[in-house]
């Protein structure tokens, strides 16, 4: 029998991602899964839902600090967040993609995710982005590679995969077609692999098919 494969979604924006990227190697390892780590475009994936981020709430958005400050300090990370928030990826996520990184990949995704999350660089600069590489012993031509159409149209396949897989936030894992959402959902994830899950297919099929209300929008 082979072993499970877990992939990991995820975007640099979000610190929840970042936590998840620290746990999740160990986590793969000790459930004897192979992991593989997938950079995706939260903004295309929540545009293609209808969703808005957490940053843009001001209530969840300050909601959202206060929480991953919390949630990093539980698993021994101090967060100081990028220099701005929310900011453009892009460069970043090209650059995560195993198109621009190759065998480095886990040490790029290491050294952006760290330098954002952990030491307060601008993860949209690729001054900072190359600092971030050079610092971490990694090549700067990596950002070369990141603009090339091949990082690019990777990215992109990524997070259409994603969206097709049913992925609508990050961090999100997949192993085969179940879908764990969120760094506080390691639990379930191990449960599923253990083949402890206790979801019934069919009694889901079937609350799926009752009738909904949908809320109404307020009179303008």
């Amino acid at each position: 029998m082979s072993a499970p494969q877990i992939t990991f979604c995820f975007d640099v924006i979000s610190p929840y991602a970042w936590v998840a990227s620290k746990r999740i190697r160990a986590f793969a390892a000790r459930n004897g899964a192979s992991l593989r780590a997938k950079p995706v475009l939260l903004g295309a994936i929540l545009a293609h839902h209808g969703s808005l981020g957490p940053a843009e709430l001001p209530a969840k958005r300050a909601y959202t600090w206060r929480d991953a400050h919390r949630c990093a300090a539980e698993h021994g990370l101090d967060l100081e967040g990028p220099a701005r928030h929310p900011f453009n990826p892009l460069l970043a996520l090209r650059a995560c993609t195993r198109a621009a990184s190759g065998d480095a990949q886990w040490k790029v995704i290491d050294a952006l995710f760290d330098a954002g999350w952990a030491r307060g660089a601008d993860l949209s600069s690729p001054e900072h982005l190359a600092n971030a590489l050079e610092a971490a012993g990694l090549h700067a031509g990596i950002l070369d590679a990141a603009v090339t159409p091949a990082a690019k149209t990777a990215l992109k396949d990524n997070t259409s995969q994603a969206i097709q897989a049913g992925v609508f936030g990050v961090p999100s894992f997949l192993v085969g077609e179940e879908l764990f959402w969120g760094n506080d959902r390691f639990a379930h994830l191990e449960a599923y692999l253990a083949g402890e899950d206790p979801i019934d297919a069919h009694r889901i099929a079937a609350q799926l098919q009752r009738p909904s209300d949908h809320r109404k929008k307020a009179p303008s």
